[in-house]
């Protein structure tokens, strides 16, 4: 389920809905390793106070951003308020089936 902030931008919520469906189509493709669906899982699962100021270069999630943007970004915040990594991790997370991954 889409999820934004109350403060978000128009343009903050075009690069959720873009990563989103980034994250979506990517956890759906079969040549996904299972691994990496659940590697972004756990990361949407962690707490925002546990990662602190982390940036992630994951590289699925920075295609994702890329595209979205259209700049050439080398890090994403690891941040549930980041529109980018919130996006393409609920994406993910709502793709896969509830009893996959111990969701």
């Amino acid at each position: 389920m889409r999820d934004y902030d109350d403060d978000w931008t128009d343009s903050q919520r075009a690069l959720y809905d873009e990563c989103y469906q980034a994250g979506g189509e990517w956890a759906e493709d079969p040549d996904t390793p299972s691994d990496d669906v659940q590697y972004v899982i756990n990361l949407a699962e962690a707490d925002d106070d546990t990662r602190g100021d982390a940036e992630l270069d994951y590289p699925p999630l920075l295609d994702a951003v890329t595209q979205a943007t259209g700049e050439n970004v080398t890090s994403v915040p690891a941040s549930h308020h980041d529109p980018g990594f919130r996006g393409f991790v609920d994406g993910v997370r709502d793709a896969v089936s509830d009893d996959v991954f111990g969701l």
